[in-house]
């Protein structure tokens, strides 16, 4: 069958893999992965799945908690649209053979009643599933697992994608539409064209433009760079959320602390042993992620502190050992018992609420590209996420990019002629010193000048560093051959620009974007989400 007739997917987390597997019994699939298919922030997401699964709880509870976390910003209709499917999509997992946590004892004749439910921040009933710490885990490898099996899904790993091909790029006339991706082959050293009815950007958030992330390395703003190159709209991007605790240990770069471990009763303290939360919010511990977040920076800038405590030490161990395994695991390599003692905790840059401008089919501005889970921009977030509602709306949303591809014509762009990449006018790198230094400067940059509290003066600087490392860095990209730390310098470096762009329009403080200058919402008008468009679709 001609490639012209299948789906190309960009990515390989929760919703890459699970929009394979939706679309695959009826059109041939290929996935493209930048490493290891499952190598996202999908793998390590450890606290769950939110979902109106027991009987307490309602599709309204869910919405309103949604709404109140996304501070007003939250597209009402998104909002609806993804928890009205939540249960759907909780069954669809559960049939694909995901092991959530169940009950010691049976819960009742529900559908979901033996399985554990527990409670985060920012949520009015316990409606997390989980598979114990490691949810990600459990979804993403049940996944993979289903994938490579099926006859219909083609898997690239270790092929990172440069640009999307559109017809604008090719200069073909008529409406510009999404044709395929050029995509270096990491292992051959080689520039492929990867060809597509439909392409799906399923690329993840961007982490690394921060110095601090508990993302993976892949996490590099790629899908959300490419397509704003091609064309397309992006919103929200002044909203990053901060995790407020990820372990401070100089050998754990990355690993978070579950935001269920508050919700199971863990508390903030000082190295004394004393809580603070209680001067920052009623809700405590319990707070959305933004307040916590904040109140632990204010804490340490206060005090100058490296880090704070979370102690969930006075449950009992075994309870503890049973519900957070991976994280009593973890932290005991690191000589911490978690049984015995409290975890120190740092906030670091966890998930982007913006991202590519979408509808709820997860149609972009691009005739021919859909985007979907973290690199989306649905309205779903908002201006802060909802503790674990990023799974679910990967599984949402690619629920519904499956249904209108496959809705759509068979054939589309199939008679256009695509050339091969050209590397006639470049030459092999003898300064790779310059990604390097290009790539630690510009996280510095972020993290000093665009992290947690925000300034006038900050924004400005950040800008001007940004611009400055754009036009090196387009030098580069200019006059060399790719690889892949150029490609994703590149893609990083725009996406920080759209970050500040976008912090420096929104005049107040909202949310995940606090800025000390603008201190307080401003209620003068109805809040509206940042949009920016591209100077040109190419």
């Amino acid at each position: 069958m001609s490639n012209t007739q299948q789906v190309l997917i960009i990515g390989g987390g929760a919703a890459g893999l699970s929009l394979a597997l939706r679309l695959a019994d009826r059109v041939p699939v290929c996935i493209l992965a930048k490493g290891p298919l499952t190598e996202g922030s999908s793998l390590y997401a450890q606290g769950g799945v939110a979902a109106v699964l027991g009987d307490q709880d309602s599709i309204e509870s869910h919405v309103a908690d949604t709404l109140v976390a996304g501070a007003g910003l939250c597209d009402q209709a998104a909002v609806r649209f993804t928890v009205e499917r939540s249960r759907d999509a909780i069954a669809w997992l559960i049939e694909q053979g995901v092991a959530f946590t169940r009950l010691t004892e049976p819960g009742g004749n529900g559908p979901f009643d033996d399985y554990h439910l527990t409670r985060e921040g920012g949520h009015a009933q316990r409606r997390i599933i989980h598979a114990a710490d490691s949810t990600g885990r459990a979804i993403t490898t049940t996944l993979e697992d289903k994938v490579r099996a099926h006859p219909n899904i083609t898997l690239h790993e270790h092929h990172i994608a440069i640009d999307l091909i559109t017809t604008a790029r090719l200069g073909v006339a008529g409406t510009n539409r999404c044709l395929g991706a050029y995509v270096l082959d990491r292992r051959a050293g080689k520039v492929r064209v990867f060809r597509g009815r439909a392409v799906v950007l399923a690329t993840g958030g961007a982490g690394k433009v921060y110095l601090y992330t508990s993302n993976p390395d892949v996490a590099t703003g790629d899908g959300i760079a490419m397509a704003w190159r091609a064309g397309c709209r992006v919103g929200n991007m002044e909203f990053i959320q901060f995790h407020p605790t990820c372990l401070y240990h100089p050998k754990a770069k990355t690993f978070l602390i579950s935001e269920a471990v508050r919700g199971e009763g863990g508390r903030l303290c000082l190295p004394n042993g004393e809580r603070f939360m209680h001067r920052y919010d009623q809700r405590l511990e319990l707070a959305p992620r933004d307040v916590v977040a904040r109140a632990i920076d204010s804490e340490m800038k206060r005090l100058g502190l490296d880090c704070v405590y979370l102690d969930i030490s006075h449950q009992p161990a075994e309870f503890i050992r049973e519900h957070f395994p991976t994280i009593a695991a973890r932290c005991l390599e690191l000589g911490i018992d978690i049984t015995r003692e409290p975890i120190p905790v740092v906030p670091a840059a966890h998930y982007l609420c913006g991202g590519v401008a979408t509808d709820l089919r997860g149609r972009t501005d691009l005739p021919g590209l859909y985007t979907v889970g973290e690199s989306a921009y649905t309205g779903l977030h908002g201006a802060n996420r909802l503790a674990s509602n990023s799974l679910l709306e990967c599984l949402v949303f690619a629920e519904s990019a499956a249904a209108d591809i496959l809705a759509g014509p068979a054939d589309q762009g199939g008679d256009v002629a695509i050339p091969p990449w050209d590397e006639s006018q470049v030459t092999d790198s003898d300064e790779e010193v310059v990604v390097t230094h290009n790539w630690q400067e510009l996280r510095r940059a972020m993290w000093d000048y665009v992290g947690i509290v925000r300034t006038d003066k900050r924004l400005a600087r950040a800008l001007s560093r940004v611009q400055l490392l754009s036009r090196e860095i387009q030098e580069y990209y200019a006059n060399f051959r790719v690889t892949p730390d150029l490609i994703e310098l590149r893609n990083l470096v725009q996406v920080a620009e759209l970050i500040v762009r976008s912090a420096q329009l929104r005049r107040e403080s909202r949310g995940l974007h606090y800025s000390l200058d603008c201190p307080l919402p401003d209620d003068s008008r109805p809040p509206r989400p940042t949009l920016l468009s591209p100077p040109r679709a190419g």
